[in-house]
């Protein structure tokens, strides 16, 4: 919650201060750059009102970040599919084992695998301990390096988000 209401009021005080100073330019670059200063602001501010969500931000940055790398890793490899003539698909279904237990967690775990091209979550078992996902480039006898990536990647910076003494 506190990340939505953070996002609202920078986005309503960039917009305030690109209309107080006509003489910024409103370039995308100078709306990026005033947005960027207003968040750092609140995240600082937040500090004294907020310690929880003040040491929280890092981390959400990291995940964002770990995700913008797995995107273009897997938009590169899927691109490549498609431009050449050759068929390197292997795909296959793969159990994960879950650390994550609330809603929350398995909901953002599955949404980031989902997002990610080249990946899909097809289910949760009934006992919320294990999801199902379907991988288009598994090697034989490769998914366990999935597992492991899916649960020391995602999986893991989730938790430190959503968990207080995750490590």
């Amino acid at each position: 919650m506190y990340i939505i209401i953070n996002l609202i009021l920078t986005a309503l005080m960039t917009w305030f201060t690109l209309r107080i100073y006509p003489e910024i330019p409103s370039s995308g670059f100078m709306v990026l750059l005033v947005f960027i200063i207003w968040n750092v602001a609140l995240w600082l501010i937040s500090f004294f009102y907020n310690k929880k969500a003040f040491y929280k931000t890092p981390k959400i940055g990291a995940l964002i970040l770990f995700y913008f790398k797995e995107l273009l890793i897997a938009s590169g490899r899927v691109a490549y599919e498609v431009v050449t003539p050759t068929d390197h698909m292997r795909p296959a279904v793969v159990a994960i084992p879950l650390e994550a237990k609330t809603d929350l967690e398995i909901t953002l775990l599955a949404n980031f695998i989902t997002l990610t091209p080249g990946t899909l979550s097809i289910d949760v078992s009934r006992d919320r301990k294990t999801l199902y996902i379907h991988e288009l480039y598994v090697k034989s006898g490769d998914k366990e390096r999935l597992r492991r990536q899916i649960k020391d990647g995602f999986e893991k910076k989730i938790l430190k988000i959503t968990r207080r003494h995750y490590q």
